[in-house]
């Protein structure tokens, strides 16, 4: 094979732009909660490239190991939900106790692999409870959206309308697009701080772990929770609708493992993506599905670049104008909220507490030291065992006489002869 040939091979142009898509699609509509996140753990610019990087090179190697043992467009991505959770849940957390949790969410996660406890753990926690959890999580971004208008109505306006538009006419480009029109509204508002841009690679900052078991339970849990229910669950689904048949246990565990080792340079979670593998699996990354996992490769390939100039990213976000980041960050959640509130609601057995859960989570309240996302959760579970054993009582038969009235024991009428 000639070496223009092997280039071809490895690096078909469908699948390296596919790939090249993906990233920018994830990295531009979540980065930003990212950069949030580890801000409300009180991280500085070189925490927060080092999460960047160590999100970067978990991801690269998920996505491109993964996908060449098993010849599947297996594509890996930070959680955006769980970003979401930690940017309401870590302030007044120190970077030592929110490692600790990253750790801890790892852990639940190579657990759940190692044992196959998957399907059986999702199976105690409602489908429609968990989508309520994490539309109550994502509220306040969704909000934050239309709460900039008030302030900042030059740069939050225009990300909204190019997003609605792009939505209709080319949606796997809206969150780009929606960026690309809020940057040029900000720079013609003089809301850049371009003199806060390095261009420079990031370096690894490590942080020890340190376990408290409010934070484990309030940060941890809820992190797990939303990763497997918002992320894994839906990523398997993408995958095996797209035909590809792959080992979730093995997945989960690897993920799982390369997260807990990258957790103190601040790899909060690192997961199955869904959105990203679409573009990955589909028609356009390879004309023949068996060579699509090439897109999945070439999607690590450019993480590892991202992860790499993580420190560029971190000081690019510090130059955005503040509007601009929480503007981009709620058009990018819109369709997350979207499907997690028809998802909480879709069951009527279930809706009551499925709405518990959701308002004792955006509530944001604070018990014994534990976060609103753990409360609402169990809020939710409260409401609906509650409900279901009213519902059982309803449907129970009345209770028999105590004498009751057989055939055997009829008085036979009398005939006349």
């Amino acid at each position: 094979m000639s070496p223009l040939a092997r280039i071809r091979a490895t690096a078909p142009p469908s699948a390296v732009a596919a790939g090249l898509i993906a990233v920018t699609v994830g990295v531009t509509s979540a980065a930003a909660l990212v950069f949030t996140a580890a801000r409300a753990a009180g991280a500085d610019a070189r925490e927060v490239s080092s999460w960047m990087l160590a999100l970067g090179v978990g991801i690269a190697v998920t996505s491109a190991g993964l996908s060449l043992r098993y010849k599947a467009p297996v594509v890996t991505s930070w959680s955006t939900p769980g970003a979401a959770l930690l940017a309401t849940s870590l302030s007044g957390v120190s970077m030592e106790k929110a490692v600790g949790a990253f750790v801890f969410s790892a852990a639940l996660i190579v657990v759940s692999g190692v044992t196959g406890w998957f399907a059986r753990i999702m199976d105690r926690i409602p489908v429609p409870l968990a989508s309520a959890l994490l539309g109550g999580v994502l509220l306040e971004f969704g909000t934050g959206l239309f709460s900039q208008m008030g302030g900042s109505f030059a740069i939050a306006f225009p990300v909204f309308v190019l997003y609605l538009l792009a939505r209709r006419m080319l949606p796997r480009y809206a969150v780009v697009i929606a960026l690309g029109g809020g940057v040029v509204a900000s720079v013609l508002t003089g809301g850049w701080h371009l003199e806060r841009v390095r261009l420079s690679l990031a370096h690894p900052v490590f942080t020890a772990p340190e376990f408290d078991w409010k934070v484990l339970i309030s940060v941890g849990v809820p992190l797990f929770v939303v990763t497997m229910a918002s992320q894994n669950l839906p990523g398997v689904a993408v995958l095996r609708g797209s035909g590809y048949e792959v080992p979730v246990s093995p997945v989960l565990t690897w993920t799982g493992a390369v997260q807990a080792v990258l957790a103190p340079f601040g790899a909060f979670g690192i997961n199955l993506a869904a959105m990203t593998a679409a573009i990955c699996t589909g028609d356009g990354a390879h004309p023949d599905r068996q060579r699509r996992y090439l897109a999945a490769v070439w999607a690590g390939i450019f993480y590892l670049c991202v992860g790499l100039l993580g420190a560029t990213v971190a000081s690019l976000l510090t130059a955005m104008p503040h509007a601009l980041v929480l503007a981009v960050a709620g058009v990018g959640l819109l369709a997350t909220i979207e499907a997690s509130l028809a998802s909480a609601l879709s069951d009527p057995a279930s809706r009551e507490a499925a709405v518990v859960t959701f308002l004792a989570t955006a509530s944001g309240v604070t018990l014994l030291g534990i976060g609103s996302a753990f409360w609402g959760l169990l809020a939710g579970v409260l409401t609906g065992v509650i409900a279901s054993v009213g519902r059982r009582r309803r449907a129970a038969p009345s209770a028999p006489s105590p004498h009751p009235v057989t055939a055997a024991s009829r008085t036979p009428e009398r005939t006349s002869a």
